[in-house]
């Protein structure tokens, strides 16, 4: 089931055995929480957690073990195992009779990542409810922060939604915890505007990166160098700006190459679906020329530094030049 399908799910009781998977961290921790909150009492007797990796052969029977144990003044027990991949042989030596017959007063929860591992497939197991916890869609992040916002009593209009989506490149962790910041500013009955939003959300490097190419797909290069001097106004230094270019352009080459859509770009460059649009957005504006002559004259600046042909200072200044002026100036490409 779709992460935003757990909830309501609980409501008929829980499962015997949960696999979260997928990339989206905060879809993990959230669903954790919410299953210790509706089912466990006395954590510290009926809590017990492992790490998959240490559990390789007959070490998979302490899993086994703790799973059929009863709890203890609490409706559930709750053993969580992160990373867990058992081989074809472990799965039915050690774990086949737990899965086909599940402890009743226990919940077994197993987080995994997103295609990783190559032994069993655990989603093929019996009585397991696979939870995915995949990058939501942009439908599902709005209403996410648009519902937090109001249910703390804090009124936060549709573009402010998207601002705070944009600035935090789509990733739930980060819109997490930059919400909870906008409701403490905003306190119970106030209200969220974007200069709000400006204010308080910090703006990921990778997000900078992306307003200054903006900037240079408008041509305005007082924008361009006002988010540049930002960065390194907090302590970025010109090899570091010169890195986060020379990344994010090649990104967008590789983006305007694949000639695939978003979820298949996004899985194939392991980034989140919503940086890949906003990505291809800026492809569409700069050209695929263009982004191929400013990634590779990035790329020869930051070598020009590594062998001492260049100076850091030297080398982005030359590079502003060339990604302002085109190919006729001066440049350290």
């Amino acid at each position: 089931m779709k992460f935003v399908l757990f909830k309501g799910s609980l409501e008929k009781g829980a499962a015997p055995i949960y696999l979260f998977d997928g990339e989206e961290e905060y879809f993990k921790r959230r669903g954790e929480e919410m299953l210790c909150e509706k089912f466990l009492s006395e954590p510290s007797l009926n809590y017990t957690a492992f790490e998959g990796e240490n559990l390789k052969g007959a070490q998979l029977a302490s899993l086994v073990s703790a799973a059929q144990s009863f709890p203890f003044l609490s409706e559930k027990r709750i053993v969580k195992v992160t990373g867990l991949y058992p081989s074809e042989r472990e799965y039915e030596t050690y774990l086949r009779p737990y899965f086909e017959s599940p402890c009743g007063s226990t919940i077994l929860l197993i987080v995994n990542g997103a295609g990783k591992g190559k032994g069993f497939d655990l989603k093929k197991a019996p009585n397991v409810t696979r939870v995915d916890c995949s990058r939501a869609d942009e439908e599902t992040v709005l209403r996410w922060v648009y519902t937090h916002m109001r249910r703390a009593g804090v009124s936060c209009n549709t573009e402010c939604c998207e601002r705070i989506m944009r600035y935090c490149l789509g990733s739930m962790s980060r819109i997490a915890a930059e919400t909870e910041k906008l409701i403490a500013y905003a306190g119970e009955g106030g209200e969220i505007t974007a200069a709000d939003v400006d204010a308080v959300v910090y703006r990921d490097t990778d997000y900078k990166i992306y307003e200054m190419t903006d900037a240079l797909g408008r041509g305005n290069h007082a924008a361009y160098l006002s988010v540049m001097n930002e960065l390194l106004g907090k302590g970025m230094e010109e090899a570091g700006v010169l890195n986060a270019l020379c990344n994010y352009f090649r990104t967008l080459y590789e983006i305007s190459v694949l000639g695939k859509s978003d979820a298949e770009t996004a899985k194939a460059l392991s980034m989140k679906e919503y940086a890949v649009k906003m990505s291809r957005r800026q492809a569409r504006l700069l050209g695929q020329e263009r982004i191929e002559k400013a990634y590779f004259g990035v790329f020869g600046a930051v070598n020009g530094i590594k062998s001492g042909k260049f100076t850091p200072q030297g080398a982005l200044a030359a590079v502003n030049a060339r990604l302002f002026f085109g190919d006729g100036e001066n440049n350290a490409g």
